[in-house]
């Protein structure tokens, strides 16, 4: 009877002992380095690193190796049962995956307006690929500069496409694409298009490619790009004018009661980057290493049809974006179209609650003194 007592404890301890292993049986977890190609035109070879933080929260950075490897935060990222899920907001990326039984392979779809298949593999430190060190910080022209162009070429063109298409720097390359007299002016000065009076017909009519290097050596800075504009307006153009105060329905950015909500730059560069995504429903307007002059002087030459005034009292340079359907009063009435295939799940807000919601700032209308360029004399540009 002893002996079968035993045999029966017996029994009991290794049916609990297997019924405790398997309920201790670890939970999938994704910590450690992954790897994907993505296929987008051309081959990009993705690596993910995901730790956790103090608190035991996942936190992840994304390097693109063939895009340079500069590393980019990942906004956000998690694990529920086997769905993964990541953003990365500086450059309006998500990512929806699968996490394998075995916990070493993803599979999912990265998107960034258009889904594509991206599937990641858990590597060791013998099979990562490597990533290629941070690329130097430009060389930046010298802060006392007083730069003007050294060579300046300014083509017509005749695309009839009603608003400039491109105002982009590339190192020492400047340039702009279908630009208006008054685009440049609005660069060149900071102000909207209802702050320049006394202005020619062909104002925003004839439209320029115009194409320029400096003539000292260095990434030059906003202002010192401004300066270069100012200069060649004066001697292509032919530009002169004064400055005047005006009482005009102008916008004025202020920060709203809740704070406001943006991100100190992740960027190592004088320059900054603006620009628009499909998002559902509308745009997302994204601002890279950018400061809130950037941010308003974007607004008033590209989006809105009034000045807007910078009383946020902000002075850093921020990475930041938003979404919101634009208006007819918007963009000129013709606001960006999304790309043929891009999906939409739900409306965005309007700019103005966009702005208070996503960002914590507050755009308000109102009656303000607003400086204007009023123009003396101005021609058409010098041939070549």
């Amino acid at each position: 009877m002893k002996r079968r007592l035993l045999s029966i404890l017996s029994l009991v301890v290794f049916f609990s002992s297997a019924l405790f292993a398997q309920s201790a049986s670890p939970k999938p977890d994704i910590v450690g380095t992954w790897q994907g190609t993505l296929h987008a035109g051309q081959d990009l070879r993705l690596v993910l690193k995901v730790s956790r933080d103090d608190k035991g929260a996942l936190k992840a950075v994304n390097y693109s190796i063939d895009q340079g490897g500069q590393p980019l935060n990942v906004s956000s990222i998690s694990l529920e049962g086997s769905a993964v899920k990541f953003t990365v907001d500086l450059i309006n990326g998500t990512y929806e995956g699968k996490l394998s039984a075995d916990g070493n392979s993803i599979e999912g779809t990265w998107s960034q307006g258009t889904p594509l298949p991206l599937n990641f593999v858990r590597v060791t430190a013998e099979t990562a690929w490597a990533i290629p060190a941070p690329p130097p910080p430009p060389k930046l022209m010298a802060a006392d500069a007083d730069p003007s162009f050294e060579v300046a070429t300014i083509k017509p063109n005749n695309s009839g496409k009603p608003a400039m298409q491109a105002l982009v720097v590339r190192g020492r390359n400047f340039e702009t694409v279908n630009s208006s007299l008054g685009d440049l002016v609005e660069f060149a000065y900071e102000v909207q298009a209802s702050q320049i009076v006394n202005a020619p017909s062909w104002l925003n009519g004839d439209r320029y490619d115009l194409s320029a290097i400096p003539d000292q050596e260095g990434e030059p800075s906003p202002a010192q790009l401004r300066t270069m504009m100012r200069k060649l307006l004066a001697n292509r153009f032919k530009l002169t004018f004064h400055k005047e105060t005006r009482e005009m329905s102008a916008y004025v950015l202020t920060i709203g009661k809740s704070g406001e909500k943006l991100t100190p730059t992740q960027i190592n560069g004088p320059l900054p980057g603006l620009g628009f995504a499909p998002d559902s429903g509308g745009l997302r307007l994204m601002v890279r290493n950018g400061t809130m002059d950037d941010f308003t002087g974007f607004l008033q030459s590209v989006v809105l049809d009034r000045p807007v005034l910078d009383k946020t009292g902000l002075t850093g340079r921020y990475d930041f974006q938003f979404a919101f359907t634009p208006d007819d009063s918007e963009f000129n009435g013709h606001p960006p179209q999304p790309p043929a295939g891009a999906t939409s799940v739900s409306s965005a807000p309007n700019l103005f609650d966009a702005l208070q919601q996503q960002l914590g700032l507050k755009l308000d209308g109102q009656k303000a003194p607003v400086p204007v360029i009023a123009i003396d004399h101005v021609e058409h540009p010098t041939p070549n």
